[in-house]
């Protein structure tokens, strides 16, 4: 199985730099009244207004573009609705980050130790202290254990304690998402595969042989603190029972097919990390007891570590493939707040500050239901983000492509490198929610800052929780609101660059 496939979910974009915040550009996101740009001869559905109508879309629609130097709205519409950020807030987050941060932060995974080590006995306890890494993986684990083995390290007479407690624990991200989504994991200290565990199925005879995971690349231990069985209803596909550390699913059996493999979130996370690394420690012939999961770490004296890529690269991965338990990760060590939801507070307060804009952000991610954030103001930040040297970045780490064709579509490759109006953006996409927003650059340096929301949120309420993984309906509503983003695109591009 390929590893993006594995490791990551889905997603896309981010990126841009100027001034601060009291520095920004003094115009106000209202556009002035003017006629349509070129709008003679023109059919009327191609008027922004006009691609809006033909969209079909249920719901509301906003928008808003500026240029990018002036901060001069060009077109709006509904720009002033607070709406569903989705994964769009992933850009804040970056932004927030970056400033909190820096740009050389490295999360770091540790094991330590208590006591002297002599002829391979450790006297005293060990402990896998967690740093918050949400980009620690199975095959990372493998290798830091490798580097215990090579120190001479074999028994431990005293305890394996695993620290988990260097984030504010959460069992799942947002409360409001079906049980079984694996972009939906448990918050910790300690994570692994972005806490979720890898469920394997195939027929056999009457039944099926079942298997829970951690697999990487080069490992793939065995997990028994997360369990599953097969049981016959018709929905919901799945279901979770929490156990006394313990993850537990049921799954409907005309559901499996014949095999097949899936990513289920885990609940107890520092429980999980413990289980793979006492495994992979084994492999080794190091001998560890039972884990003992604390939320303070003992005075203690490192042995080896497994420092995480710096933070621009991790943040470059998170806005490209949407990864929520990374936002969530970075947002929650960037405040330094004890709860998911003051750490949003902390954020929501800065972004007012720093950007001079009416929002509420209820998580890091975006995927909670609370975040809200009109398109001019999101214009705003990407306006004032581009132009503070400190946020500038932003831009670069975005997903970029080629300005879409006039039917939205993803244009054909341009003629040779640069010579192509290109688009920059973040994209969040959620049960009939859908958002884009970021940059369009043309080759001689004039660009543009966007936003474009799409929600109906009345619909995507009335979907029972359990069923909003992909309800009827949601497919096609997105794909149109993908299209109709494209259109506005190429819209702009033709008519401001």
């Amino acid at each position: 199985m390929n590893v993006g496939r594995r490791w990551v979910l889905g997603g896309l974009l981010a990126g841009a730099a100027l001034p601060a915040w009291a520095d920004a550009p003094s115009i106000s996101l209202r556009p002035r009244a003017r006629p349509e740009p070129s709008a003679v001869g023109k059919p009327a559905d191609k008027t922004a207004a006009g691609l809006v109508d033909a969209a079909k879309l249920t719901g509301v629609v906003g928008y808003c573009v500026a240029d990018l130097a002036t901060g001069r709205v060009l077109e709006a519409s509904g720009e002033a609705v607070a709406m569903p950020a989705a994964s769009v807030t992933k850009a804040v987050t970056t932004a927030f980050a970056l400033e909190k941060l820096g740009v050389e932060h490295r999360f770091v995974t540790r094991i330590m130790r208590t006591g002297p080590v002599v002829s391979g006995r450790l006297d005293g306890d060990l402990i896998l202290a967690g740093g918050g890494d949400p980009t620690f993986d199975t095959d990372k684990m493998g290798d830091l254990v490798a580097a215990l083995a090579a120190s001479g390290l074999r028994e431990v007479t005293g305890k394996f304690i695993a620290y988990a407690g260097a984030l504010p624990e959460r069992d799942e991200i947002a409360t409001d998402q079906p049980d079984f989504v694996g972009y939906n994991p448990a918050i910790s200290g300690l994570m692994l595969n972005f806490n979720r565990v890898n469920f394997v199925w195939k027929a056999v005879n009457d039944g099926f042989s079942l298997t829970m995971n951690a697999e990487g690349a080069r490992f793939a231990p065995v997990v028994t603190m997360a369990s599953v069985q097969v049981v016959d209803r018709d929905v919901p596909v799945f279901a979770y029972e929490a156990g006394a550390a313990q993850d537990r699913w049921s799954v409907a059996r005309g559901a499996l097919g014949r095999e097949g493999s899936r990513w289920l979130p885990v609940r107890h996370a520092g429980t999980y990390v413990a289980e793979v690394f006492q495994t992979l420690c084994a492999a080794q012939g190091i001998k560890l007891p039972k884990a003992e999961v604390v939320y303070t770490l003992p005075a203690a004296a490192e042995i080896v570590r497994h420092e995480s890529e710096v933070l621009p690269d991790l943040l470059r991965k998170m806005m490209r493939f949407s990864t929520n338990l990374t936002a969530e990760a970075v947002g929650l060590t960037a405040s330094g707040a004890g709860t998911l939801q003051g750490s949003a507070a902390v954020m929501t307060t800065w972004a007012r500050r720093r950007f001079g804009i009416d929002t509420v952000f209820g998580d890091h991610s975006g995927l909670g239901p609370k975040t809200r954030i009109s398109p001019a103001a999101m214009v705003q930040v990407m306006i004032r983000a581009r132009a503070d040297g400190r946020l500038s970045m932003l831009h670069d780490l975005m997903k970029t492509a080629d300005l879409p064709s006039g039917d939205g579509k993803a244009a054909a490759k341009a003629a040779k490198a640069g010579s192509a109006k290109r688009v920059a953006a973040k994209s969040g996409t959620m049960n009939f929610v859908s958002n884009l927003s970021g940059y369009v650059d043309a080759p001689g340096g004039k660009s543009l800052a966007f936003a474009i929301f799409t929600a109906d949120v009345p619909r995507r309420q009335a979907v029972p929780v359990w069923n909003r993984e992909s309800p009827e309906g949601d497919r096609a509503w997105v794909k149109r609101a993908h299209r109709l983003q494209g259109q506005l695109l190429n819209r702009w591009g033709a008519a401001y660059l």
